[in-house]
């Protein structure tokens, strides 16, 4: 191909994939504005190898692999200049004592009903939305990325760049934390 084909077919993708491209990066990184710089970064990318692409995957599917890639060093770089925030540790200190039991005031209380028909409640639905926007951002992403995309251990840990026991630590504060949010939005006002 030469380059007049090869900016046409690069525009087509642009106007084919873009939108899709913007909300996968938009639920990876749960930021607009991050997500529209991930994807303009991948097409400029895909610009300048566009005569390594022979054909032999889907075009969509090479352009996600490199909007993948993308954002894996997004979050490589933001673990590295990351600092641990001590109100976080403060936090869940206040939940536990220092032999791991519950505190009185953060016994977790009984959901009651029948916990496996919430997911069908709109409101419900809206509530756990909204306890999962209050997270962290990396707590929501790692959540969202085990417990909605599916993804395994591995690949969590290397998109965010993070270690196992980290991730562990991570996914275990937020389903504290979420169950905490939803006790107060939800179980307690129903």
């Amino acid at each position: 191909m030469n380059d007049k084909d090869n900016r046409h077919e690069l525009s087509s993708w642009v106007r084919l994939y873009t939108r899709d491209m913007l909300a996968w990066a938009r639920r990876r990184t749960g930021d607009l504005h991050s997500a529209e710089d991930l994807v303009q970064e991948t097409f400029l990318a895909a610009a300048e190898k566009i005569d390594s692409f022979k054909g032999g995957s889907q075009p969509k599917t090479w352009l996600y692999g490199i909007l993948n890639n993308k954002i894996a060093e997004f979050y490589r770089q933001r673990a590295a200049h990351r600092t641990v925030q001590p109100e976080d540790d403060e936090t869940f200190d206040r939940m536990f004592f220092d032999a791991g039991h519950w505190t009185a005031e953060a016994i977790p209380g009984e959901w009651g009903g029948e916990p496996e028909h919430l997911l069908d409640n709109d409101d419900f639905n809206r509530v756990l939305r909204e306890c999962l926007d209050r997270l962290p951002r990396h707590w929501h992403l790692c959540m969202t990325m085990k417990y909605l995309e599916g993804d395994g251990t591995k690949k969590v840990c290397q998109d965010l760049g993070i270690s196992t026991t980290n991730y562990w630590q991570i996914l275990h504060r937020t389903k504290l934390q979420l169950r905490q949010c939803l006790e107060l939005h939800w179980f307690t006002k129903q």
